[in-house]
C-alpha cells in the first residue's frame, strides 16, 4: 500500500476559510439533528404509518409488453371474501398524465399516460399495453397478504404485438410503433448549435478522433420503495395523500386534476423517507388510483410497492448511446465536437420533465469543462416497451461526461500525449466564461481540482505502485474524470427547454414565537439528505440563534406555501438562499421594531446574544441595552399598542428566490486506480480519490456523506449495474440475484479533498453537492480500466464494463505473450 494511502479524512489544508471556520454555522460540521431518530428506529416512514380501518391495495399488472388489450375481467377477484374493491381504468376514469413542451411536433410528440390502462377509446376498444408492468387495474383488500393472492384471479386478455426493445429497433424501417402518433418510435428529435463551418474544422484538423459509446439501463434503488396512504377527510372536506416523494406540490396538482378536485382539497404529506435519488421527482400513476380509491371508498387505502414492482416496473433510467467526434490540432487542444445522442425513455414521458429531459441535458451541457470552439449536437428520445425514465441523479451528465473523457483519453494515446496533459490544456481557466453552447460558466476551479488531484496519486505512489505490477504482468490502470455540475437550474433554465412547467423559484416562509424561537418552512424536499440540520444552520447564522432554537418544517402542501421540491441539486442553491432571504426580512423587522422600542436607529443594532443589540462603538445615541428576542415577541403579539403604527403584529416574513441566468456550477476531478483480475475478469477498486468544489459547504460532512453515496452510485453503473429484457419485452431482472448492486465490499474508501469557489449570488456561497459524486464515477472507472488494459491494445467505451469483456482482452494478451516466450 502506498505511503498515506489509508488516509481517508478531509484534506484541511486544501479547504479556503468557510463562514465555519469564523464561528458561524455556515460552514461547521454541525450533527445531523435527523440521525438520532433515524438510526434509532424512532423515524417515520410511509409504512410505519398506520390508521383506523386502513385497507391495502396493489395492482395488477400487464405481463405482456406490448399488446392491444382486449378484456380485464375482474369478477372472481371481486368475490374474494375480504376483497372490499377492484376497480379497471373503466370504474375510475382517472384519464391521463401528459407531460408536455412547447415545441412543434418534428421536435416533440406528447404521450399521454393513463394513470389505469385499458379504458374505453373512442373506437370502443380497450388501447394498448406498453410494458411489462404497466398497471391495469387496483385491487383494495383488508390484508396485504390478501391482496397480493387476488391479483391472480384477475383475468386479462390481449392481442400480442411485437415488443420494441431497443433503440436500433425502435428506428428501424417498419418497426411497430409504441405509440401511433410517434412515427419511427422517436418522442423527441432536436438538433442544436451546428457552429457554421464546423465540417471544415473537422476536415482540415490534424487529429480526429471518435468514441461511440452505450450505457445500461439502471434502476435508482432507493432503499424505500414508492408507496402512498390516501384518506378522505370528511371534516376538512379534503383527500390527505401521504407519499414518499420528492415533489409533494406537483403530486398535489395531478392528484387534484384527475380526480376533479380543487388543489385545497388535496394535501399532500412526506413523512421521513428512504431515498428518492430522481425517480421520486416525477408524479406516478400508482399514487392516483390509491387516492382515486379512498375518495371513492371514504377510507384509508395504503399501497407499498413491493421490490420486484420497483425493479421491473417502477421508473428507470441512463439507457443512451452516444457517437462523438472531435477535433483537435496537433498540440491536443480541442477544436471542435460533434455528437449524436439516443436515449431510450420507456414507454412514456414522465411528468412534468418529459422524455425530453435527457437528450436536452446532453445537447445543452455536454462541452462540460472544456474549451470547445465549434458544436453540432443531435438529441433524440426513443420509445420502447420498457418501464418509463424519470430523472436519476446526475441526469445523462454521467454519460456525455464519460464520453467527453473518453474522447481526451483517446486524443491523448493518438497524439502521443499525457491524458491529464490535454486535459490540462483544454480546461476553462477564465470565468465568467460563456461557451458555444451558449452557456455562462461561473467561477470554479477546474484546473485547480485537475492538478490536486494529480499530485494527490502522485504523492501516494500509485504511478509507482502501477510501474511495478506491470513489471510483474499485473495489471493496474489510473483513471481521471475531469467535470463540473450545473446546480440550482432557476425558471430561465427550464424555460429555455420551453417546458409547459416551469420549475425554479422556491419560497421560504419564517416565524418567530413568544419563546423567541422560529420556525421556517422549504419547499425543498429532503429524501436523506439533512435538510433539517442544514437550513437551520443559515437560519441560524442569519438570526444568531442557536440552531436547536430552529425548526424546519417541510413536505406538507397545507404548511409550506409552495415548493418545487427537490432535485437537479437545487435545495441549498435555490431553497437554501430563499430560507436565508426569509431569515433576512425577519432580522430587518426584529431591529426595526427593537429600534422604536429604544428610540434609536435600526442602523446602529445588531443581532446577537439571544436579541437585537447596540453595536459596540457605534457613537452617541446609542441605547447601552438591547432587547431579547423573547421582550420584542412579547411586544409583537401580547403588546401591540407598543407598535410604530406601520408595523403589523406578529413576527414572520415570506422571501423566494430563484435563479437567475444559467445556474452555478460544482466542479470536480475524480482519480481512480483499480486492477484487473486476468483468471475472472474482474475489476477491483484500490484507490479513489475526488477533488470537489460545491462553493461553501454548509455542512461540510454532509457535503461529504454526499459525494461518497454518489461515487457508490456512479461505480454501480460503471461496473454492475443493468435492467435487461429478452426480445419479448421481459425484464429479466426481477430480484437482486439478477440485478448486481454493489457491496461494501466492492465500494471503496474514498478520499475526499475540498476546494472552495463561493457562488457569489445564493445567499450562503454554496453551490449544489448532490449529483457530483454520481456524475464522475463512470468515466474515472472506464478510464482506469482502459488504462489497466493499454497493454492488450483494447479500449472499452461502454458500461457497465462486463468482467466476461475484460477477462476475453486479458486471456488475448497472455495467449500472445505465451506464444511468443514459446
Amino acid at each position: 500500500m502506498p505511503q498515506g494511502a489509508d488516509t481517508d479524512q478531509p484534506d484541511a489544508g486544501h479547504r479556503a476559510p468557510s463562514f465555519g471556520s469564523t464561528g458561524r454555522y455556515v460552514g461547521a460540521a454541525v450533527p445531523r439533528r435527523e440521525d438520532p431518530r433515524l438510526v434509532t428506529g424512532r423515524g417515520r416512514f410511509l409504512d410505519d404509518i398506520a390508521v383506523p380501518g386502513m385497507l391495502h391495495a396493489q395492482f395488477v399488472r400487464s405481463t405482456i409488453a406490448h399488446a392491444r388489450l382486449l378484456e380485464v375481467d375482474l369478477t372472481a377477484v371481486r368475490a374474494l371474501p375480504g376483497v372490499v374493491a377492484a376497480y379497471s381504468a373503466a370504474d375510475l376514469a382517472l384519464g391521463d398524465i401528459t407531460a408536455l413542451l412547447d415545441r412543434p411536433l418534428e421536435e416533440f410528440v406528447p404521450t399521454p399516460m393513463p394513470v389505469l390502462s385499458g379504458a374505453p377509446q373512442a373506437d370502443g376498444s380497450l388501447g394498448k399495453v406498453r410494458f411489462v408492468g404497466e398497471p391495469l387495474a387496483i385491487v383494495v383488500a383488508a390484508d396485504p397478504y390478501l391482496v397480493e393472492d387476488a391479483l391472480e384471479l384477475a383475468r386479462v386478455r390481449y392481442e400480442a404485438l411485437p415488443a420494441i426493445t431497443s433503440a436500433e429497433g425502435a428506428m428501424a424501417q417498419g418497426a411497430a410503433l409504441v405509440h401511433d402518433e410517434a412515427p419511427g418510435n422517436v418522442l423527441v428529435d432536436v438538433s442544436m448549435f451546428a457552429t457554421e463551418g464546423i465540417d471544415e474544422v473537422f476536415s482540415d484538423a490534424h487529429t480526429v478522433v471518435e468514441v461511440r459509446s452505450s450505457t445500461g439501463r439502471q434502476n435508482a434503488l432507493p432503499l424505500e420503495t414508492r408507496g402512498a396512504l390516501a384518506e378522505w377527510d370528511e371534516r376538512a372536506g379534503q383527500l390527505v395523500l401521504d407519499t414518499c416523494t420528492q415533489v409533494p406540490h406537483q403530486v398535489r396538482t395531478v392528484t387534484a386534476g384527475c380526480l376533479g378536485l380543487a388543489e385545497r382539497q388535496v394535501r399532500v404529506r412526506v413523512p421521513d423517507m428512504g431515498g428518492g435519488f430522481g425517480i421520486k421527482c416525477v408524479v406516478g400513476r400508482e399514487e392516483i388510483a390509491v387516492a382515486a380509491a379512498a375518495q371513492r371508498l371514504r377510507r384509508p387505502v395504503k399501497w407499498i410497492e413491493d421490490r420486484k414492482d420497483a425493479l421491473t416496473a417502477s421508473f428507470l433510467a441512463r439507457e443512451q448511446q452516444y457517437v462523438a467526434r472531435a477535433a483537435f490540432d496537433r498540440e491536443g487542444h480541442v477544436l471542435a465536437l460533434d455528437a449524436d445522442v439516443v436515449c431510450d425513455m420507456g414507454a412514456y414521458s414522465c411528468y412534468p420533465f418529459t422524455a425530453a429531459i435527457e437528450p436536452l441535458m446532453a445537447s445543452g451541457e455536454m462541452p462540460s469543462v472544456y474549451r470547445v470552439p465549434a458544436y453540432r449536437v443531435r438529441g433524440r428520445s426513443i420509445t420502447s416497451n420498457k418501464a418509463p425514465t424519470a430523472p436519476y441523479r446526475g441526469v445523462s451528465r454521467p454519460q456525455y461526461v464519460m464520453v467527453m473523457e473518453r474522447l481526451m483519453e483517446r486524443a491523448a494515446r493518438v497524439l502521443d500525449l499525457d491524458p491529464v496533459e490535454v486535459r490540462r490544456r483544454n480546461v476553462i481557466t477564465t470565468f465568467p466564461y460563456t461557451g458555444v453552447n451558449h452557456i455562462t460558466y461561473d467561477p470554479g476551479s477546474y484546473l485547480e481540482s485537475l492538478d490536486l488531484a494529480e499530485q494527490t496519486v502522485r504523492d501516494e505512489g500509485w504511478y509507482d505502485v502501477q510501474a511495478a505490477a506491470r513489471a510483474e504482468g499485473r495489471f493496474v490502470g489510473i483513471g481521471y474524470s475531469c467535470f463540473s455540475e450545473r446546480t440550482g437550474y432557476g425558471s430561465g433554465a427550464f424555460a429555455k427547454r420551453r417546458m409547459k412547467v416551469v420549475p425554479g423559484f422556491d419560497i421560504s416562509e419564517i416565524r418567530m414565537d413568544l419563546s423567541g424561537t422560529v420556525t421556517v418552512t422549504t419547499g425543498t424536499q429532503s429524501h436523506g439528505q439533512g435538510h433539517e440540520t442544514t437550513m437551520a444552520q443559515i437560519v441560524a447564522d442569519k438570526l444568531k440563534l442557536d440552531v436547536a432554537d430552529v425548526r424546519v418544517e417541510q413536505g406538507d402542501t397545507d404548511r409550506v406555501l409552495y415548493g418545487w421540491g427537490s432535485f437537479a441539486s437545487r435545495s441549498a442553491v435555490i431553497g437554501g438562499s430563499a430560507v436565508g432571504a426569509a431569515a433576512g426580512k425577519l432580522e430587518v423587522k426584529l431591529r426595526e421594531l427593537a429600534a422604536h422600542l429604544l428610540g434609536t436607529r435600526p442602523e446602529v443594532l445588531e443581532l446577537r446574544d439571544g436579541g437585537v443589540r447596540p453595536i459596540p462603538h457605534a457613537g452617541d445615541g446609542v441605547p447601552p441595552e438591547g432587547l431579547s428576542f423573547t421582550q420584542l415577541a412579547d411586544v409583537a403579539y401580547l403588546k401591540s399598542h407598543l407598535l410604530a403604527k406601520e408595523t403589523d403584529p406578529g413576527l414572520s416574513a415570506v422571501a423566494s428566490f430563484d435563479v437567475a441566468g444559467d445556474g452555478t456550477f460544482s466542479n470536480a476531478t475524480h482519480a481512480c486506480v483499480v486492477e484487473l483480475d486476468p483468471g475472472t475478469g474482474g475489476t477491483r477498486i484500490l484507490r479513489y480519490v475526488c477533488v470537489e468544489d460545491c462553493g461553501v459547504a454548509i455542512n461540510p460532512p454532509i457535503v461529504e456523506g454526499q459525494a461518497r453515496g454518489g461515487i457508490a452510485q456512479g461505480i454501480a453503473g460503471a461496473l454492475f449495474e443493468q435492467v435487461s429484457y429478452d426480445a419479448n419485452g421481459e425484464p429479466s431482472c426481477a430480484s437482486f440475484l439478477d440485478y448486481k448492486v454493489p457491496t461494501a465490499w466492492e465500494t471503496p474508501d474514498v478520499l475526499i479533498k475540498h476546494l472552495e469557489t463561493p457562488c457569489l449570488f445564493t445567499e450562503t456561497g454554496a453551490k449544489g453537492a448532490g449529483e457530483g459524486g454520481t456524475i464522475g464515477a463512470p468515466a474515472a472507472v472506464l478510464n482506469a480500466v482502459n488504462d489497466a488494459l493499454r497493454p492488450t491494445g483494447v479500449e472499452l467505451d461502454d458500461t457497465p464494463i462486463r468482467p466476461e469483456v475484460v477477462h476475453r482482452s486479458l486471456q488475448v494478451t497472455r495467449s500472445a505473450a505465451h506464444g511468443s516466450a514459446a
